[in-house]
């Protein structure tokens, strides 16, 4: 249902809203264009809430847009005093300041901007040598997204006492917050680089060699046994293949080949070694083992592919 509001009641988008209304239909319009297809829908929700808008709000609105325009184009020059002074006249002292420190506010720039883009891994790694009180201020300037999964990373012990220092921080002095960014971005600038992406590594090859036939993974498995024995045997760990059954006792087995069907058994079992044949019939009973022999045989045969996939 739409209101009839004062300015003294606006906040935020109600403002920007009522706003677009003093402005009118066509100005509104174009101020539009310039705007997120999102925040557009926003903003005409919030007209729509405040269609009664009253004059002298719409008079208030514009007027303290004008006089934040000004106070911006005086501080981009270098004017703050005067702007400062011209707004104390216009709007009282404390309005003045609340315009100014916005201002201030907007051009202000990002503490510890430039960690915002590193690894959340290797920045806890990092982290994780300095005291909790230390890195309690670094994530707190940090978008929570990225705090919370540098978070994750941290020793369980220095997580919650960060976590409680974060909970308890009161507001820090900007020259101590300077100080602790200045000593942070001589420390990782050896380690932090804007582009850094996180691409590779044995999840992402053990990911990989799930996804191809059997002949590939055989063969890449075989490579790196002989090119690097402890990266093979990690990778391995991670992913689980058909020849790796030989490696179960004997209970797991029988398990396993319950969960599996007949005809995908007997396919893939062409590809396999004769140990792992016979361990398999050993571990099925006399007539499951038979039929499975059978099928072996009197299903005809089977491009190589059939059987890797």
């Amino acid at each position: 249902m739409a209101q009839l509001i004062g300015s003294k009641s606006l906040k935020g988008r109600q403002k920007a809203a009522a706003l677009l209304i003093a402005l009118g239909p066509d100005v509104s319009a174009e101020v539009l264009k310039h705007f997120r297809e999102t925040e557009i829908e926003t903003l005409t929700f919030e007209i729509f809430q405040l269609e009664k808008v009253t004059e002298d709000t719409k008079s208030q609105v514009l007027e303290e847009c004008y006089h934040m325009a000004i106070a911006r184009d005086f501080i981009t020059s270098g004017g703050a005093e005067y702007a400062r002074e011209m707004l104390v006249r216009a709007l009282g002292k404390e309005k003045a300041q609340e315009v100014i420190e916005r201002m201030a506010a907007s051009r202000r720039p990002q503490r510890f901007g430039f960690v915002r883009d590193s690894d959340p891994a290797q920045l806890a790694q990092f982290l994780g040598n300095e005291h909790p009180q230390t890195i309690a201020l670094i994530l707190a300037h940090l978008q929570a997204q990225q705090a919370a999964q540098t978070m994750t990373h941290l020793n369980p012990d220095v997580r919650t006492e960060v976590a409680l220092r974060i909970a308890t921080m009161d507001r820090t002095p900007p020259e101590v917050v300077e100080q602790v960014e200045d000593v942070l971005k001589r420390k990782l600038s050896s380690l932090i680089s804007r582009d850094f992406t996180s691409v590779g590594g044995t999840q992402f090859l053990v990911n990989m060699l799930t996804t191809v036939d059997r002949g590939t993974e055989k063969q890449i498995l075989e490579y790196l046994d002989g090119a690097n024995s402890e990266l093979a045997a990690e990778v391995r760990k991670l992913m689980f293949v058909f020849d790796d059954l030989v490696r179960l006792d004997d209970r797991s087995l029988q398990r396993v080949l319950r969960e599996v069907d007949s005809k995908d058994l007997s396919l893939a079992m062409r590809g396999t070694s004769e140990e792992l044949q016979e361990r398999i019939f050993r571990n099925q009973s006399t007539r499951a083992a038979q039929a499975l022999k059978e099928e072996m045989e009197i299903g005809g045969p089977v491009r190589l592919r059939q059987v890797e996939e």
